[in-house]
């Protein structure tokens, strides 16, 4: 199959985030809850000596009340370089949350969106008036779990509830919200054992919802019994529905030891935001990137967006889950392919994670299609299906929605001339007007008797209704050749991207005619592109 070659795509930019940069001011927030942390500012103000003093700790500094749970409390502010969508890079800049220490020499937990990124960290711990350093040890970005140690030790720390959580068990939420220094202690319940944890910045398998109020800032913080016991770590709100939702123990649990021990668990080194905008584009933006991590090494910066990885679009929901599986179908080592789109320069790029750094792929840029009254939706395709000709020599994926399929041989004049293959939602509809969106791709040996590359792309000349933009050079690594663009088709400005191309080989031609029409068909056109190959014997 055709996507197992090393691809280089080097002369495509129709992608389905060519207009972020104009849209990221209309991202629609899909996941219903916001995480809880100050956002990056500038101007953070940092806790002052009027923090309350810490209590007497036990001899063996375990917390065993909550009058206690506040000296092992922590507040954590993160600076460095954030890059915040539409707005840009901000240097110098800081974020503040919540933690809580869990062993006497120093480690605290806290949320990976909290930490992840920063340049360093400062920790104030109750009672002190001045921060302390600390370092991360291992986060988790699917389970937004971060593992720091605390210059120091001799801690107050808190231990886990080992009792049933259920619905109805009183807890308490600990933390410093809004950047305040005051600590802040607010009461609650267990309002549902299990709630879903696919958010935009987290792809939780257990989380629990609670109705102690919070804030942003509250991120990381503990919730506890009432004898001071650690049953969730804070990190989510919806202040609209008053839900609060915390990551359980046993989540935590789960991934706490291995950072402990250094190691990131599912995890690249981002500190990522999944989007989805109102035409359906998405991706995870990348707010910054953990030094020395494979996101690093790929070449990832912040305000980056990472449209694909292992050949997957992500955030179709607006959710880091798919990001996740992924992350989670594979260690830590693994190669993947990964695709970003760096908004600064409007560049589509392609590497590997713990591979080949990114290159661009990208040269010329098509305008984005604009969608008249009427006309189809801008909504992104629910997936793709493997279509192929009659004699099964060719292949190509194309949207679900694209169920018109014709694969009889590719005639002219009356003559067969080789195998085709053409998908739409209605190919009538493709072949005689500019509004429909659909793909045609043939293969032949006869062609080569009469046309090159070139003069088949004279051929095919769509100039008269169309204007034309230019003709690029093509190498896919499999196929190279040329392809013309013509912009401003019709009445609905749609695209026609006419490509000719040979096979190393130069036994035979392939031509393959894409017209867009929606936002939606750029991301298809880029899975055509990746996807179309002669797999057999042309007749």
């Amino acid at each position: 199959m055709r996507n197992t070659h090393s691809r280089s795509v080097q002369v495509f930019v129709l992608v389905a985030v060519l207009t972020l940069t104009g849209c990221l001011g209309k991202l629609r927030p899909t996941a219903v809850p916001t995480a809880t942390t100050v956002p990056p500012t500038a101007t953070a103000v940092p806790p002052t000596a009027t923090l309350p003093p810490t209590p007497t700790p036990t001899p063996d500094a375990r917390i065993s009340s909550l009058e206690g749970v506040r000296s092992a409390v922590i507040y954590i502010e993160a600076q460095g370089a954030f890059a915040v969508p539409g707005v840009g890079l901000q240097v110098n800049s800081g974020g503040s949350g919540s933690g809580f220490i869990i062993h006497e020499s120093g480690l605290a937990v806290t949320n990976n969106h909290v930490v992840t990124g920063a340049a360093l960290l400062r920790v104030w711990i109750g009672g002190e008036g001045e921060p302390r350093n600390a370092k991360v040890l291992g986060v988790s970005e699917c389970s937004d779990l971060a593992v720091i140690d605390i210059d120091g030790e001799g801690f107050p720390y808190l231990e886990w509830y080992d009792g049933q959580v259920s619905a109805g068990l009183d807890i308490y939420a600990a933390g410093f919200p809004l950047g305040d220094p005051e600590y802040t202690l607010t009461r609650g319940i267990v309002a549902k054992e299990r709630a879903s944890g696919e958010t935009s910045w987290a792809s939780v398998d257990s989380v629990i919802q609670h109705d102690a109020s919070t804030n942003p800032g509250s991120s990381g913080g503990p919730i506890v019994t009432g004898d001071g016991k650690v049953v969730a770590v804070h990190y989510a709100g919806n202040p609209d529905t008053i839900q609060q939702f915390a990551i359980g123990r046993n989540e935590a649990l789960k991934v706490i030891d291995e950072m402990r021990a250094g190691r990131d668990v599912n995890s690249v080194g981002v500190n990522g935001t999944a989007f989805i905008t109102d035409e359906g584009l998405s991706g995870i933006w990348v707010s910054s990137v953990e030094s020395g991590s494979p996101a690093d090494g790929a070449g990832v910066k912040g305000g980056d967006i990472i449209i694909r990885l292992e050949g997957l679009i992500l955030s179709k929901d607006g959710t880091m889950s798919d990001y996740c599986d992924i992350l989670r179908s594979h260690s830590a080592s693994d190669t993947l392919k990964i695709e970003v789109y760096r908004t600064p320069t409007g560049e589509r790029l392609e590497g590997q994670l713990n591979g080949r750094a990114l290159e661009v792929v990208s040269i010329p840029v098509v305008p984005t299609p604009q969608t008249a009254p009427g006309q189809p939706s801008t909504a992104a395709y629910s997936g793709y299906v493997l279509v192929t000709d009659d004699f099964g020599v060719l292949q190509v994926e194309v949207p679900q929605e694209w169920s018109d399929v014709d694969g009889s041989p590719w005639v002219r004049n009356g003559q067969e001339i080789g195998a085709s293959v053409a998908a739409s939602s209605d190919l009538e509809g493709f072949v005689g007007t500019f509004t429909t969106p659909g793909v045609f791709f043939g293969a032949s040996r006869v062609l080569l008797q009469e046309y090159d590359v070139n003069t088949l792309l004279d051929n095919a000349d769509f100039s008269d209704e169309c204007t034309y933009d230019g003709r690029y050079e093509y190498d896919d690594g499999v196929y190279v050749g040329f392809y013309d663009l013509y912009t401003d088709c019709g009445s609905v400005q749609a695209s026609i991207i006419s490509t000719a191309a040979m096979p190393e080989s130069g036994a035979f031609i392939v031509w393959v005619l894409t017209q867009v029409v929606t936002e939606a068909d750029i991301d298809a056109f880029s899975q055509i592109v990746d996807t179309f190959d002669v797999v057999g014997n042309l007749p």
